[in-house]
């Protein structure tokens, strides 16, 4: 350890225990960065953490239970992440939900409600927790993870593509607003940003096991999702800041 991209860095991961968490974990404690992932399942959370801790002995991988939905237990999160470790460089958005209908006609606004606090809800709440420790770091990164369904919405997924429409929309005045710090005098611009990475859906071992006769056309691996996460911080800031990097073909 200590000779990754990403050496010292100290990165959040929110929704940490899913295989896409898991996998982050595991990616970003190679390239050498202090992890700190949350997850609301503390059992699925603390296995992705010994994961990534016996994968890579010399990591610093911690897993905090936070509840997302609650603004307060959010910023308490942020503010002793950067009391521990001095600093905060990122914050990976991995907080995930589906919802669907057959029809349009037969959408059911539950689902809504359900994804509008997964998807976007935690989106605020993470963002305005760490705008600022972020802004104040010289590699200041906000990742969140979108679907190629919030640009080209299908009749059966109006909840689901309206929740990751408005998560994408949040994200970007994030965007705005490291771009706006960045202006100072002398300034050549920011060295913080907000990106998007998108995906059409994701796949892990566990689905092609479950389905090894399936193709699973242009999803992307988990893995290949924390290779892009890692590459958000080998990019200038200004090269990925308000910007959708698509991991799919475009709709």
């Amino acid at each position: 350890m200590g000779n990754g991209a990403l050496n010292g860095a100290v990165i959040a991961v929110a929704g940490a225990g899913g295989p896409a968490g898991r996998a982050a974990l595991m990616r970003l404690a190679d390239e050498g960065a202090i992890v700190i992932g949350s997850d609301n399942d503390p059992e699925r959370l603390a296995e992705a953490v010994d994961a990534a801790r016996y994968a890579y002995g010399g990591a610093t991988v911690i897993g905090d239970t936070v509840d997302l939905l609650d603004p307060q237990s959010t910023r308490d999160w942020a503010t002793h992440i950067e009391k521990d470790f001095g600093r905060v460089d990122g914050l990976v958005h991995l907080v995930g939900g589906w919802r669907g209908s057959e029809t349009f006609t037969r959408t059911n606004l539950d689902d809504w409600d359900l994804l509008e606090l997964l998807l976007i809800r935690t989106v605020q709440h993470t963002s305005l927790a760490f705008h600022e420790a972020l802004q104040h770091s010289d590699r200041g990164r906000y990742v969140l993870i979108s679907a190629a369904g919030a640009s080209r919405p299908t009749a059966g997924n109006a909840a689901y593509a309206a929740a990751k429409a408005a998560a994408e929309a949040w994200t970007l005045a994030l965007a705005d607003y490291f771009r706006k710090a960045g202006r100072g005098e002398g300034a050549e611009g920011p060295t913080s940003a907000a990106a998007i990475l998108v995906v059409k859906a994701l796949v892990h071992d566990a689905m092609r096991a479950e389905r090894p006769n399936a193709k699973f056309a242009g999803f992307t691996d988990v893995k290949d999702l924390a290779e892009a996460i890692v590459d958000v911080w080998r990019r200038p800031a200004t090269e990925v800041n308000g910007n959708r990097l698509w991991l799919t073909e475009k709709p």
